[in-house]
């Protein structure tokens, strides 16, 4: 809705959310499918973070994170944009041994459904724009900042940079990795740097993939090959991720268009025929953040406000799309129970529920790159006996491709595919 029907309508809400990136916005769009009167706050005009050069991203939607986009009604709005991985392939350098990941090994009662899908963070915006439009109870303020926030018994306040108050029962902070609301709560984080940072483009390939995603490790990083749906004009496409140290990747950058491609075409190979990299390139410095409590009085953080880890395995955006879920599946049920959905049981019931999921995949993460990017040789022999186990293993493999889908665990009602 628009943003002055707050004042006219709606001057108190059940929850404010400060930040419309893509755990924002998937929040805003759970609650507001449910009925509860939401607000999301953001810097950024949505015009500027739906063009091009904004964010040159993809991301992998986990089956599990699939079926939550759905419930809250954003998938069909992405799945045009969406390209289903049907097979994973993880290898190590030069090694033959590899791990081969086939969707149709975890068939389920739907039948052989994807792995999971590639999409480009832009389509997923544009959906989630398109979503919360729909909303009656949703109002989008943007571009617009918090300038104080009060948060105390019953409520919340927070003055708007326009000069505007608006009060709710609960403050999100969905702002990322640098979030003001949880520095001003005085909650620690754990952060780790890594020495690497990631490059990110699109590539046109002469042959077409097929569905099948590439992830293989190598001594400077993990190198990512993603999936992605042919152009307008027929174009196979992929995403790379490419680690590096922080001054590879500067050069990386920095080169034109032909050396680029000559560099991109070694580290690629042929098994898609000519590559050729084409428009913008984009580094990410890579590092890991943990925050000591998801919670404070009247507020919770969700998404990279509260974790941010490695990008091997895709998994980021999928730990903040579980946070949707969980803290939306929480809020709803005490909302209409009639309960104060600020109060601190309700939010610790949040907090218990989503952090073993997040340390978890924050660990593994964090030791799969520090076993995969060391060249000592017993740790070679310790890295070619893991990828022949869980090569040869059918359960174990099994294992491991239903939990990359999200499909382990205890599971909010929307991962399941039942409604909120």
């Amino acid at each position: 809705m628009a943003a002055d029907d707050l004042n006219r309508t709606e001057p108190y809400l059940d929850v404010l959310i400060v930040g419309g990136g893509l755990v924002g916005l998937g929040l805003a769009a759970a609650l507001g499918s449910a009925g509860l009167h939401v607000a999301v706050i953001d810097r950024e005009r949505p015009a500027t973070v739906l063009e091009p050069v904004f964010d040159g991203r993809t991301s992998a939607i986990a089956q599990g994170s699939r079926r939550i986009l759905e419930g809250i009604g954003v998938w069909p709005k992405a799945a045009p944009d969406a390209e289903p991985i049907l097979d994973i392939r993880v290898s190590e350098g030069a090694s033959l041994l590899f791990i081969h990941f086939d969707h149709r090994e975890v068939a389920n009662v739907r039948g052989a459904e994807p792995l999971g899908h590639i999409v480009e963070n832009r389509a997923i915006r544009k959906a989630l724009f398109d979503r919360i439009a729909e909303l009656d109870t949703v109002w989008l303020l943007a571009p617009m900042t918090v300038t104080k926030l009060v948060r105390g018994p019953g409520r919340i306040e927070a003055t708007l940079a326009d000069g505007r108050t608006l009060a709710a029962r609960l403050a999100i902070s969905a702002e990322g990795r640098n979030s003001r609301l949880r520095g001003e709560a005085g909650i620690p984080v754990s952060t780790w740097t890594y020495k690497t940072s990631a490059l990110v483009a699109t590539v046109a390939h002469e042959h077409p993939h097929n569905g099948v995603a590439q992830e293989r490790f190598l001594p400077p990083g993990p190198f990512a090959v993603l999936p992605m749906t042919d152009d307008a004009l027929g174009t196979h496409r992929s995403s790379i991720v490419w680690t590096d140290r922080p001054e590879v990747i500067a050069h990386l950058v920095a080169l034109d268009g032909e050396a680029f491609n000559r560099e991109l075409a070694q580290r690629f190979g042929d098994y898609l025929g000519e590559t050729a990299a084409f428009g913008q390139r984009w580094s990410y410095p890579l590092s890991l953040l943990h925050a000591d409590s998801y919670i404070a009085e009247r507020l919770a953080l969700a998404g990279d406000a509260a974790h941010a880890i490695h990008p091997m395995a895709g998994q980021g955006l999928n730990l903040g799309i579980r946070d949707v879920a969980a803290l939306a599946e929480v809020l709803v049920d005490a909302h209409r129970l009639g309960l104060d959905i600020g109060h601190g049981s309700v939010l610790e019931r949040f907090q218990s529920w989503r952090r073993f999921d997040n340390v978890t995949l924050a660990a593994v993460t964090d030791g799969l790159d520090r076993l995969f990017s060391n060249a000592f040789p017993p740790l070679r022999a310790v890295r070619d006996a893991a990828l022949a186990g869980a090569g040869m293993i059918p359960p174990l493999r099994r294992f491991f491709m239903n939990h990359s889908m999200g499909n382990i665990g205890e599971l909010p009602r929307l991962a399941k595919g039942e409604p909120l």
